[in-house]
């Protein structure tokens, strides 16, 4: 009997209900038997939901069904006849599964050792070649191509394939997994395309992250439809998972957006083979029903694909209905076993649990019994499915495959728990694959090296060969493949960039709102401002981005059909499918699904996108790290806007939200470029780079992120000083307030608002202590730091050469006094460059958690206010012997130091 533990998942329909007359029921079942005899289950469909509507009119309560039978969606009768020709695809697909695997068993060499995945791809086969032979559209297709999220494990499978289309070559596959000691042929790992940019399109091997982009690319392809910037109406996004990856939230989470928004251009093609790495995904339950009734519950359409065509003829011959009761009632972790014993195992233990079905399979020898293929092996039942799910209107499709991991790779493999770390074939594990695939390669060969089986391609002219060229052709070219070329577009007017410059006058403006002003103006360029697109995750009002609600207008492809409650203001909530504006909601992960989509426009239409992803305090970068690392993988391009930045700047809102380490996070991410400026007219310089860079005609990587952070404290915009230095603004440093007395010297740094901290500092050492301190605008220390990184490995790699000074030392090299440096980030942040400044050094950053407090007393408790940089400095001072001993002591208590209530830096206001 099912365990109670699955009964969630089980439909149940007739569970605590009294059957008053079983003969009566018994006659509606044979007239529904009858039904289906005579007008084929499509009609029988029909009359049931036609049924179950008129019983809702009358009160009959009719639970929902959640779930059923564990069989295949699509019945017998209503298959439609697969339109290749099996025979030779089969033949190539026994090649694929053979290639792959002996790539991956190459790469085992004693001397090379790389690792690799043997199983997957023997267990997806299927589900892949059907796509690529009869769905899956290239780039050259009139509708603009497909988008595959290939399962990354799998990856050997698509270089298989790239093989025998003449795309790579042996020694190309010889270099699996060394992609420089190999260079150029190395391939990656899984799908990079970072590392291979005219091939992968979309990295997937970070669990959980590709069924997320995969459903924001759906929507991006709407999105840019419906505002008329590219017809994607004939393209389709398909993404093939893992059961065991379905476990991750990022896997589940989002897929009320895909039915919301009805992306009925979107297919998940979920391979359940039972198994995660370490063993059964639902060892006691049934991951296909669980999976079935949670994507159901979503709003998906499902289509189960559990049993080949083998299996058909024996259920229309289950009259007693034992076979289905049995295969509902039969746990996964049971039909794992089944596949790692034998057909007589299964005879005993699968269809011995009832006489009618012993029955059933008594004229079967047990090599029949085994040759019972899952769902995801078999060519027409696999077929039916994607065709279903291609015309299938108003939902996103899941298709659920059952599947046996390692299939074909003989007993030591199949269905094994260890199979995912399985790297290497016995010679007797090579020898009975072969056999399996009927691959023509003699034991000879096999036994002269073991670790060099050789590959096998039937040749150009061979019929194969032939017919898989002739399908990509049909569809549009191959895939998985990446067209990236540079295209030239038309750049925004400097007139665009004014608003940042100009300053803010009287008014008091944060730096969050000298970017949205830039923006505006950015959106309003005639032949640029279609590009932008803003994504901002239910904090728009905030960052004063409520402004754009009425003109840019929120894309929803629905539309608005309610009556708006603030519909008469100026700033009303207006959505469109038109709109410009991406709302993911409180949804962070789904807003950087969205940047990915959008950032990489470029490449997948064709189409130049800029994404501005405008986050709140640190929940960005520490949120959703990873995916930011997939997007660097991506090669992305956008702007990435960390707005209410900074450990005290967010003054109420505590400990959860006072980011102090996110520009950290983004240093480790080489794509990503921090800045922390402190003006409106640094913003301005910094964007205008960013957009050259990524889109400009510069001989540069153009696949870069450029990540702002910006303040939410209001304070008076300084206009653009005349003869600015704009190259040290863009390299990361320049000398923003000279001292204007005369006096020991130092050099006060700082960023962000810690500028203004920096600024007082100044005032006060030269009034009160005589001391004559430079202020200098640090707008991005990690800039300085990969500046100086670089110039210290050419130094290293080119001994006796002239050295290059890096840019900071350049800049700092010829100061006096000692250095003192702050920012509203942890210490760390600021020490990126502490080497490569020849002066004493000194850091005061927010180190710690952060707090709820007022802005001048959290910065006074962490001693990163303008008063400790004037102590601080004369510390330095004093111990080089250039003011009184006596002078950090007395500073100390004249400024009462310690006490938090003593705070000045800073001023109420701005959102939080």
């Amino acid at each position: 009997m099912q365990p109670s533990s699955n009964h969630h998942i089980l439909s149940g329909l007739t569970n605590n209900l009294k059957d008053a007359n079983s003969e009566e029921t018994q006659e509606w079942i044979e007239s529904f038997d009858g039904l289906i005899e005579a007008q084929g289950t499509e009609r029988a469909e029909y009359i049931m939901r036609a049924l179950l509507q008129h019983a809702g009119t009358h009160s009959v309560g009719v639970p929902m069904v959640t779930t059923s039978d564990y069989v295949n969606t699509i019945p017998v009768d209503q298959e439609p006849e697969f339109p290749g020709d099996e025979e030779i695809e089969r033949r190539f697909r026994a090649y694929l599964r053979w290639n792959a695997a002996v790539m991956v068993h190459r790469a085992q060499h004693p001397e090379i050792g790389v690792g690799g995945h043997i199983s997957s791809y023997a267990g997806v086969a299927t589900l892949y070649e059907v796509g690529l032979n009869h769905f899956f559209r290239g780039p050259e297709h009139p509708g603009g191509g497909d988008q595959v999220f290939w399962q990354g494990h799998s990856s050997p499978g698509n270089y298989a394939r790239a093989f025998l289309e003449g795309r790579m070559t042996e020694e190309d596959l010889n270099a699996f997994r060394q992609e420089k000691t190999k260079a150029p042929q190395g391939l990656s790992s899984y799908p990079h395309p970072r590392s291979m940019p005219d091939f992968w399109q979309f990295p997937t091997v970070s669990m959980g992250l590709g069924p997320m982009n995969a459903i924001y690319q759906a929507q991006f392809n709407r999105y840019i439809h419906n505002r008329g910037i590219k017809d994607t109406s004939d393209q389709h996004v398909w993404a093939f998972l893992g059961d065991g990856e379905m476990d991750e939230p990022e896997s589940r989470g989002l897929l009320q957006l895909a039915a919301n928004d009805k992306l009925d251009n979107l297919t998940f093609v979920v391979n359940c083979n039972l198994q995660r790495l370490d063993g059964p995904v639902r060892g006691n339950g049934k991951i296909i029903q669980e999976l079935e009734a949670f994507f159901r519950g979503a709003g998906w359409n499902v289509i189960k694909v559990v049993w080949g065509r083998e299996w058909d003829s024996l259920l229309e011959k289950d009259k007693t209905g034992d076979l289905v009761r049995i295969m509902n009632e039969t746990l996964d972790g049971d039909y794992q076993t089944y596949k790692a014993e034998s057909g007589g195992f299964v005879r005993d233990h699968f269809f011995g649990k009832s006489p009618a079905t012993k029955e059933l399979v008594a004229e079967m020898s047990d090599d029949e019994i085994w040759k019972l293929k899952r769902g995801a092996h078999d060519y027409h039942k696999v077929y039916a499915a994607y065709k279903a799910a291609t015309e299938h209107k108003g939902q996103p499709t899941v298709i659920l495959a059952q599947a046996v991991k390692g299939y074909g790779l003989g007993t030591h493999f199949e269905g094994r728990n260890a199979t995912h770390q399985m790297k290497k074939l016995t010679l007797d594990d090579l020898k009975i694959f072969r056999d399996h695939l009927r691959i023509p390669i003699s034991d000879e060969e096999l036994e002269k090296d073991l670790y060099n089986a050789p590959y096998y391609h039937p040749g150009e002219d061979s019929p194969e060969i032939k017919y898989l060229l002739e399908r990509r052709k049909e569809l549009g070219g191959f895939v998985p493949d990446r067209p990236h070329e540079q295209k030239d577009i038309a750049l925004p007017s400097d007139k665009a960039y004014a608003s940042g410059k100009k300053g803010s006058g009287k008014q008091m403006a944060a730096t969050t709102m000298a970017f949205v002003r830039i923006l505006k103006d950015l959106m309003r360029e005639k032949e640029f401002g279609h590009r932008i697109v803003p994504i901002v995750p239910d904090e728009s009002r905030t960052f004063g981005m409520d402004s754009f609600f009425p003109t840019s207008k929120i894309y929803n492809p629905n539309g608005q059909n309610y009556l708006s409650v603030d519909r008469e203001l100026m700033l009303a909530y207006k959505e469109s499918p038109q709109g410009v504006l991406l709302h993911p909601g409180i949804n962070e992960a789904g807003a950087t699904s969205a940047f990915t989509a959008a950032g990489t426009s470029y490449a997948t239409h064709g189409e130049a996108m800029i994404p501005f992803y405008v986050f709140y305090s640190m929940f960005g970068f520490q949120r959703t790290g990873d995916s930011f690392w997939a997007a660097a993988d991506q090669l992305a391009r956008g702007f990435i806007i960390g707005a209410t930045a900074g450990r005290t700047t967010l003054t109420g809102e505590g400990l959860q939200h006072a980011d102090g380490h996110s520009p950290l996070i983004a240093a480790t991410n080489p794509a990503v470029i921090h800045y922390d400026p402190a003006y409106g007219y640094e913003i301005a310089h910094i964007i205008k780079r960013g957009i050259e860079h990524m889109y400009g005609s510069k001989d540069e990587d153009h696949n870069v992120m450029y990540y702002l952070t910006v303040y939410n404290e209001p304070i008076r915009q300084p206009a653009e000083p005349e003869n600015v230095d704009v190259e040290s603004i863009v390299k990361g440093i320049y000398l923003l307030k000279p001292a204007e007395n005369e006096g020991p010297k130092a050099q006060l740094l700082a960023s962000g608002v810690g500028v203004a901290w920096a600024i007082e500092a100044q005032q006060i050492l030269a009034d009160e202590w005589g001391v004559s301190a430079d202020v200098w605008s640090v707008t991005s220390w990690t800039n300085l730091r990969r500046d100086a990184l670089a110039a210290e490995r050419d130094a290293f790699l080119n001994p006796g050469e002239a050295r290059r000074v890096p840019y900071v030392t350049e800049k700092l090299g010829a100061t006096q006094g000692p250095v003192v440096a702050t920012s509203d980030f942890a210490s760390d942040l600021q020490d990126q460059i502490r080497q490569y400044v020849p002066n004493e050094w000194a850091s005061l950053g927010a180190d710690g958690f952060g707090f709820s407090d007022t802005r001048a007393g959290a910065r006074r408790f962490f001693n990163i206010d303008a008063h400790s940089m004037v102590v601080r400095t004369l510390e330095m001072l004093a111990e080089a012997g250039e003011v009184d001993a006596e002078a950090p002591k007395q500073a100390i208590e004249k400024y009462d130091l310690l006490n938090p209530n003593a705070g000045t830096s800073g001023n109420a206001g701005g959102d939080a």
